[in-house]
């Protein structure tokens, strides 16, 4: 099968395209037939070697961690999916991605996918999703009413954190620059703010949640919106135990837990009409068009997920 694996670590030119070997499935996976996959920052922060401490792989390493296609066989004891289902998946993080035609996807992470979804917009949703979904759900416990602030919220995990919180009845902020301001509107967000222009821990104040996808500065800055007690999550650093302490508030570090039936009900959102996955850009599944989403992703301003489209529906 074909695959675009890496080597060594390096910039976008360690990305190779060749032949491998099609993986064998155990007795609880499946072989998914690759349609799409999409691209996220840990694709090119595990290609430059910045996590080979928490994440050891040996070479070769296929990267990409969002797989939608079909069933193309399982193992025995499978039995809660049959050959030819659509069907979509974060799967765990090995070193066999999803940069490739087939890929081998445990039964607890594989979802169904709607009818009216398509590939593209499949591979959109389970990393990024499944993350905003933790954020919010899992740590943070969101409920009707409450005041959430999302940083950065045009980008990947930012645009599914509005949609799931407006989901859940809360009032939504979110910082962007001007150019998305009609974007994150559209996607429901009540408040816009822009960060080149104001500085959100100045207008904001008394807030429920912070999802924090920068860390630095903006990361210190946004305990002063919250209310005593409320609750900030990260995934771009785990926060100061002191900074939380002094705030009073509860903060944490989140690292994604791949699980099948919370993609369950991130595609119930989607059939209610509550979550649409925005494919920003899309680009061919070679060479070529990874090295050239790796760029887009690498500039911090992709708006929505950038797909990698393997095979034509």
């Amino acid at each position: 099968m074909r695959a675009i694996v890496i080597d060594q670590y390096g910039g976008k030119e360690v990305l190779n395209e060749r032949e491998v070997e099609q993986p064998d499935i155990g007795d609880n996976q499946v072989l998914l037939s690759n349609h799409a996959t999409s691209i996220n920052p840990i694709d090119w922060k595990v290609r430059e070697g910045y996590l080979k401490d928490m994440l050891p792989f040996d070479f070769p390493i296929i990267l990409g961690w969002d797989a939608a296609g079909v069933v193309a066989s399982k193992g025995k004891n499978v039995e809660g999916f049959e050959i030819g289902d659509r069907v979509f998946a974060r799967p765990d993080t090995t070193n066999r991605g999803t940069y490739a035609e087939y890929v081998v996807v445990d039964e607890n992470l594989l979802a169904p996918m709607p009818d009216s979804m398509s590939f593209e917009e499949a591979a959109a949703i389970p990393l990024a999703g499944l993350t905003a979904w933790q954020c919010l759900v899992d740590f943070s416990k969101i409920k009707k009413g409450d005041k959430v602030l999302i940083h950065a919220g045009s980008g990947g995990v930012g645009n599914f954190a509005i949609q799931i919180a407006k989901s859940f009845g809360a009032y939504v902020a979110t910082t962007a620059s001007g150019k998305n301001e009609e974007f994150v509107k559209s996607l429901g967000a009540d408040q816009f703010i822009n960060y080149k222009e104001e500085d959100f821990s100045e207008v904001l104040e008394d807030f429920d949640i912070v999802l924090d996808s920068m860390g630095g500065e903006v990361q210190s800055k946004s305990y002063k919106v919250l209310k005593k007690g409320g609750k900030l999550v990260s995934i771009a650093q785990p926060p100061s135990e002191e900074e939380a302490k002094e705030y009073g508030v509860e903060a944490g570090f989140l690292w994604l837990e791949p699980k099948g039936e919370q993609l369950k009900k991130l595609a119930d959102l989607y059939e209610n009409g509550e979550l649409k996955p925005i494919v920003g850009e899309t680009f061919p599944f070679n060479e070529q068009g990874l090295k050239d989403a790796h760029a887009l992703s690498e500039t911090h301003h992709a708006k929505g997920k950038i797909v990698i489209k393997v095979r034509e529906d």
